[in-house]
């Protein structure tokens, strides 16, 4: 048995606002064991039995910042794909994507096993059985949906109602009343958006359920572009085709009508960390119920969450708050309003606030950079290179730069010259001058530039030649 999982790395996590920006989602948070929430699914997903490649749905602008987290992870040698969509058009057309390239590559019976990439299962044993309990609907034609056994009523999740285990229907987040009655009827479940399947069976719903989806995401697999990378392999969906296909979620196009469902109750400590209060939950609370992460400091406070990045909070006299401090933006709610952040992170979004879209903090395929102070006519950033990469070969028409290496190594280009730079040495890069910074090192190289000019954003930039394609 052929089995792939899938691993769907999509939306803002805007509810997770100012931790998770648009640039930087809510897959990439780091937990406290250092991993992020894509690098658990990927851990996860390898452990199962007969898995012979990985499958990444994501965006081309996060395809590097993924591959990063892949990478990271020593333990996982398998191939890896990614599925690269030119624009979101919900998981419906990511799993066609996922399904048609497994048939293509490892054949219809090929079993792929699709995992939201943001996830966290408490309980690995729990999650393996479940899943070949999952594996054995898929080789039988069916699609197997995982219940998660409900510990509470909550209003934030969908519920999967069933009839052992066939699905008697999906429902939509319930108020709080008709939840408390779903848990209390033992046959409702949480929805996980974990599902099993085979690819055949997959497409031949699609067939007969969206075919219009289907049809928009073949055209976009059969006329794409495929690239075997070191270390991984990747496929940029074409967008002309793909931009075609209904917007639509797996559950309302195939989960709805399919009558080869199958659900798998399951208790695996799962927690979907859709809100402030799923990520409170993680940490265990003191005798006045807050739950603390960072420098905190508090007085006649409870039931409080607090997370500091780096700055000391202190409160005084408050209950019931979310309270989460990034070096860029505060935000300071009550704890049974934390599903409307989203609605926060949209109003930042519409009125084009750059708050919405990346952090101080920006990360970039080559590594990051971040803006120290800035002013009339000068920026000053902190740039960071990961060893072996280098940025793009690029020409600025209103600025020019001094960069000075912190530390590591820096390859430059500056104009005709090619400099070889140390610690504590610098160069100049006036105006107009061709140039391209390198790390060839075995360390990161930090390096402080200096900007100065009439217009310093980020749109005046020219470029020549870029290894990510972004010229």
């Amino acid at each position: 048995m052929k089995v792939i999982p899938v691993i769907i790395s999509g939306g803002a996590g805007s509810r997770l606002w100012p931790a998770s920006r648009q640039s930087h989602p809510k897959p990439f948070l780091k937990m406290a064991d250092g991993y992020s929430l894509i690098q658990h699914t990927v851990l996860r997903a390898a452990s199962i039995e007969g898995v012979v490649e990985l499958v990444a749905v994501t965006s081309g602008d996060h395809l590097f910042l993924t591959k990063d987290e892949f990478d990271e992870l020593d333990s996982v040698v398998l191939p890896r794909t990614f599925l690269l969509e030119p624009e979101g058009r919900d998981t419906a057309a990511a799993v066609a994507a996922a399904a048609i390239h497994a048939r293509a590559t490892q054949g219809p019976d090929a079993i792929l096993c699709v995992f939201p990439a943001d996830h966290l299962i408490g309980n690995l044993p729990a999650f393996l059985d479940v899943m070949g309990l999952a594996m054995k609907h898929a080789k039988l034609g069916r699609i197997a949906t995982l219940g998660i056994t409900p510990t509470r009523p909550d209003t934030a999740f969908g519920y999967i109602e069933a009839d052992g285990e066939n699905v008697v229907r999906f429902v939509e987040k319930p108020d709080l009343e008709t939840a408390k009655a779903y848990v209390a009827s033992e046959c409702f479940f949480w929805n996980a958006g974990i599902f099993c399947f085979s690819a055949q069976t997959m497409l031949d719903e699609m067939v007969l359920h969206c075919p219009e989806v289907l049809q928009a995401v073949a055209d976009s697999y059969e006329n794409g572009r495929a690239s075997q990378c070191q270390g991984f392999a990747k496929i940029e969906l074409a967008p002309e085709h793909f931009g075609s296909a209904p917007r639509i979620s797996l559950d309302h196009a195939i989960m709805e009508k399919t009558n080869r469902l199958a659900v798998v109750p399951c208790d695996m400590d799962w927690n979907d960390i859709g809100s402030w209060n799923a990520m409170a939950d993680l940490i265990a609370p003191d005798e006045s119920g807050n739950r603390i992460r960072g420098d905190v400091h508090m007085v006649d406070t409870t039931g409080t969450y607090v997370s500091s990045d780096k700055r000391v909070i202190g409160t005084v006299g408050v209950s019931d708050l979310v309270i989460v401090d990034s070096p860029d933006a505060l935000l300071v709610t009550s704890r049974d309003r934390v599903q409307d952040v989203k609605k926060l992170f949209e109003g930042l979004k519409a009125s084009g606030h750059e708050a919405h879209l990346v952090h101080s903090t920006v990360h970039r395929p080559w590594g990051t950079y971040t803006v120290l102070e800035e002013g009339e006519r000068f920026k000053i950033k902190r740039i960071e290179v990961k060893p072996g990469r280098q940025l793009s070969l690029q020409m600025h028409y209103h600025r020019s730069e001094h960069w000075v290496v912190v530390s590591g190594s820096a390859k430059i280009v500056n104009g005709e010259q090619e400099l070889f730079l140390g610690t504590n040495e610098s160069t100049y890069i006036p105006c107009g001058h061709k140039h391209r910074l390198e790390n060839p090192g075995r360390i990161d190289l930090v390096i402080i530039e200096v900007q100065s000019g009439d217009y310093l954003a980020e749109d005046d930039i020219v470029r020549f030649d870029d290894e990510y394609g972004r010229t």
